[in-house]
């Protein structure tokens, strides 16, 4: 079996690393610019090393990860001296594999792997892994090697081209970091009603997990409800009303964000097109600099 090693302990190598570990690999070699990670990682993982350099970890092991933060991976892949046939992998979900360019010239095979998934700490990382969906970008025969690794993992696999990164790395920016965006500004409006941040928190959180349930069960679009889905002008309205009493820096974000539900309503087939008209016109008033909506589904 191929050494592996990591070059970076920061939550996702220690994730991967640990994870891994259990599922059998011989994870033997890290090093970090961090020496506590790198020890907490080595800790964690049976037969894992502590190195001072990526260049002794390169030396160690015949597989690589690179999961430095990702401005610092073209650095290691130009300062580390690869040999032939080593396979070297970074885990950006934003960067291609140019990024590795000096280590497929030193002869390595190059690839990524990356988990689309949100680490919020080394533990909740460990836990997430199975289950989630790794991005791989290889050519064969590394890409099979990371197929089978993604299975380890309890995880599933899709093949990206180097054109396809950074648009699915947006999606993952809003399907998670947005997310939390928007939490932060319903706790907000909580808050002008009395209510705590925490204590609204705690209220909303039943929500959100009911909607992704309802988006795993249901699916899209037929997962969509609220005033959009039912084409309730009056509600939205009221909504924008109050919001601009409250606060009318939200008026713009809650306008946007309409005129995007409003062609998964349609899809939906709660709402027609002449109701979905009378919608834009309601949001496009506050919105004016928007000129037309385009109903994809």
């Amino acid at each position: 079996m191929e050494k592996i090693g990591f070059i970076g302990a920061g939550t996702v190598g220690t994730a991967l690393a640990s994870r891994l570990s259990q599922k059998g690999y011989a994870v033997v070699a890290v090093s970090s610019r961090t020496v506590a990670s790198a020890r907490r990682l080595a800790g964690a993982v049976p037969g894992c090393k502590l190195y001072q350099t990526a260049q002794e970890v390169a030396e160690a092991a015949e597989f690589v990860f690179i999961t430095t933060p990702d401005d610092v991976i073209p650095t290691i892949a130009e300062k580390v001296s690869w040999h032939s046939d080593q396979k070297v992998v970074h885990c950006s979900g934003a960067d291609s594999l140019d990024i590795l360019e000096p280590a497929r010239l030193a002869g390595a095979r190059v690839g990524c792997f990356h988990p689309l998934q949100t680490f919020a700490s080394v533990e909740q990382a460990v836990d997430n892994l199975p289950g989630t969906t790794f991005a791989l970008e290889a050519e064969e025969p590394l890409l099979t090697t990371l197929k089978e690794m993604a299975r380890s993992l309890e995880g599933d696999s899709v093949q990206l081209k180097a054109g396809d990164k950074v648009l699915y790395h947006a999606a993952a920016v809003f399907a998670c970091n947005y997310v939390v965006t928007l939490v932060k500004l319903a706790t907000d409006l909580w808050q002008g009603f009395g209510i705590p941040r925490d204590r609204a928190t705690r209220a909303i959180l039943p929500l959100l997990h009911g909607t992704v349930r309802n988006i795993g069960s249901v699916g899209l679009p037929n997962c969509l409800t609220g005033p959009i889905a039912r084409g309730d002008l009056g509600t939205i309205r009221k909504h924008l009303k109050a919001l601009e009493t409250a606060d009318p820096n939200l008026m713009d974000a809650y306008a946007e964000l309409a005129l995007q539900t409003i062609p998964i309503a349609v899809a939906k087939g709660r709402i027609g097109e002449e109701k979905a008209r009378e919608l834009e016109g309601l949001l496009l008033r506050v919105i004016p600099q928007r000129r037309t909506v385009t109903h994809k589904s």
